[in-house]
């Protein structure tokens, strides 16, 4: 699955680039919308996120682009590979500015595992 997001002024640090913080919610919520499209009728919650680094510094007006990837599925977990990708508006040629595998635990009504409802 492929999702975009344009960056602006209100996501910049103060130094005029992509605070760190916004693409970490940007790769949860593209993470989260994937499995829950992809177990309809089941709750999840962010449970792991691995390696945290930040590649490559990203500017205002940059369109990023949001690859999501169902790695491993288990009884009550799902993981996910997210790769960020920025796009150059010049040549049309994407580079990866970062990748992380998210996990998600499906979640009864009282808040606890269970089992993943079928796809």
């Amino acid at each position: 699955m492929e999702n975009y997001k344009l960056v602006l002024p209100e996501h910049l640090n103060h130094y005029g680039y992509l605070f760190g913080g916004n693409l970490l919610k940007w790769i949860d919520e593209m993470g989260y919308i994937a499995v829950t499209l992809d177990y309809p009728g089941c709750n999840f919650v962010t449970v792991a996120m691995d390696k945290i680094v930040f590649r490559k510094s990203i500017k205002e007006g940059t369109i990023l682009c949001f690859e999501t990837i169902k790695t491993r599925e288990g009884k009550t977990s799902v993981e996910y590979t997210v790769n960020a990708y920025k796009g150059s508006i010049d040549t049309g040629e994407r580079e990866m500015v970062f990748t992380t595998q998210i996990t998600f635990v499906c979640l009864d009504k009282n808040g606890n595992k269970k089992q993943l409802c079928p796809e």
